[in-house]
Protein backbone atom coordinates (compact mmCIF):
# COMPACT_ATOMS: atom_id res chain seq x y z
CA UNK A 1 0.00 0.00 0.00
CA UNK A 2 1.30 3.75 -0.65
CA UNK A 3 0.38 6.66 1.67
CA UNK A 4 0.63 10.17 0.66
CA UNK A 5 0.14 12.54 3.99
CA UNK A 6 0.72 16.05 4.23
CA UNK A 7 -0.31 19.20 3.72
CA UNK A 8 -0.94 22.26 1.00
CA UNK A 9 -1.97 25.90 2.10
CA UNK A 10 -4.50 28.51 0.70
CA UNK A 11 -6.04 31.71 1.50
CA UNK A 12 -8.42 31.27 4.07
CA UNK A 13 -10.44 33.68 2.67
CA UNK A 14 -10.45 31.62 -0.15
CA UNK A 15 -11.45 28.66 1.36
CA UNK A 16 -15.53 28.50 0.52
CA UNK A 17 -14.18 29.10 -3.04
CA UNK A 18 -12.01 25.94 -3.25
CA UNK A 19 -14.58 23.44 -1.58
CA UNK A 20 -16.28 22.56 -4.48
CA UNK A 21 -13.21 21.76 -6.64
CA UNK A 22 -12.21 20.12 -3.30
CA UNK A 23 -15.04 18.06 -3.11
CA UNK A 24 -15.17 16.76 -7.07
CA UNK A 25 -11.26 15.96 -6.57
CA UNK A 26 -11.88 13.96 -3.55
CA UNK A 27 -15.06 11.86 -4.77
CA UNK A 28 -13.54 11.38 -8.39
CA UNK A 29 -10.75 10.51 -6.59
CA UNK A 30 -12.40 8.01 -4.59
CA UNK A 31 -14.03 6.35 -7.29
CA UNK A 32 -10.70 5.40 -8.92
CA UNK A 33 -9.50 1.50 -8.99
CA UNK A 34 -7.02 1.37 -6.08
CA UNK A 35 -7.86 4.03 -4.40
CA UNK A 36 -8.48 2.89 -0.54
CA UNK A 37 -8.96 6.21 0.96
CA UNK A 38 -8.87 10.09 0.11
CA UNK A 39 -9.93 13.20 2.28
CA UNK A 40 -8.97 16.55 2.87
CA UNK A 41 -9.41 17.94 6.34
CA UNK A 42 -8.88 21.77 7.37
CA UNK A 43 -6.77 22.33 10.28
CA UNK A 44 -8.58 23.51 13.18
CA UNK A 45 -5.82 25.99 14.21
CA UNK A 46 -4.80 27.17 10.91
CA UNK A 47 -7.80 27.92 8.45
CA UNK A 48 -5.56 28.36 5.70
CA UNK A 49 -3.59 24.54 6.02
CA UNK A 50 -5.68 21.81 4.79
CA UNK A 51 -4.30 18.26 5.62
CA UNK A 52 -4.34 15.57 3.11
CA UNK A 53 -4.56 11.78 3.41
CA UNK A 54 -4.45 9.69 0.59
CA UNK A 55 -3.86 5.82 0.18
CA UNK A 56 -3.76 3.74 -2.58
CA UNK A 57 -3.69 -0.03 -3.16
CA UNK A 58 -0.17 -0.04 -5.53
CA UNK A 59 2.03 2.42 -7.75
CA UNK A 60 0.03 1.52 -10.65
CA UNK A 61 -2.83 2.86 -9.20
CA UNK A 62 -0.94 5.77 -8.30
CA UNK A 63 0.37 6.89 -11.79
CA UNK A 64 -3.33 6.28 -13.44
CA UNK A 65 -4.43 8.78 -10.65
CA UNK A 66 -1.65 11.02 -11.57
CA UNK A 67 -2.72 10.78 -15.26
CA UNK A 68 -6.26 11.49 -14.96
CA UNK A 69 -8.32 13.98 -15.84
CA UNK A 70 -9.96 15.15 -12.55
CA UNK A 71 -6.34 16.04 -11.13
CA UNK A 72 -6.01 17.90 -14.07
CA UNK A 73 -8.31 19.55 -13.19
CA UNK A 74 -7.46 20.23 -9.88
CA UNK A 75 -3.96 21.42 -10.05
CA UNK A 76 -5.10 23.53 -12.99
CA UNK A 77 -7.62 25.80 -10.76
CA UNK A 78 -4.63 26.14 -7.51
CA UNK A 79 -3.26 29.50 -9.40
CA UNK A 80 -6.97 30.92 -8.90
CA UNK A 81 -7.93 29.48 -5.40
CA UNK A 82 -4.04 30.27 -4.13
CA UNK A 83 -2.99 26.95 -3.74
CA UNK A 84 0.59 26.79 -2.57
CA UNK A 85 3.21 25.39 -0.29
CA UNK A 86 2.41 22.01 -0.70
CA UNK A 87 4.23 18.97 1.57
CA UNK A 88 3.27 15.52 0.51
CA UNK A 89 5.34 12.63 1.24
CA UNK A 90 4.53 8.71 0.18
CA UNK A 91 5.27 6.59 2.11
CA UNK A 92 5.17 2.72 1.57
CA UNK A 93 3.62 0.49 3.35
CA UNK A 94 2.46 -3.22 4.15
CA UNK A 95 -0.55 -2.21 5.47
CA UNK A 96 -0.16 -2.07 8.81
CA UNK A 97 -2.43 -3.08 11.78
CA UNK A 98 -5.49 -1.96 13.36
CA UNK A 99 -4.60 -0.91 17.04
Amino acid sequence: MLLIIGTVRLPPGRLEQAKPAMQRMILASRAEPGCLGYSYAQDVLDAGLIHVSEAWSDRAALEAHFKSAHIAQWRASWAELGIGDRKLTLYETDGGAPT
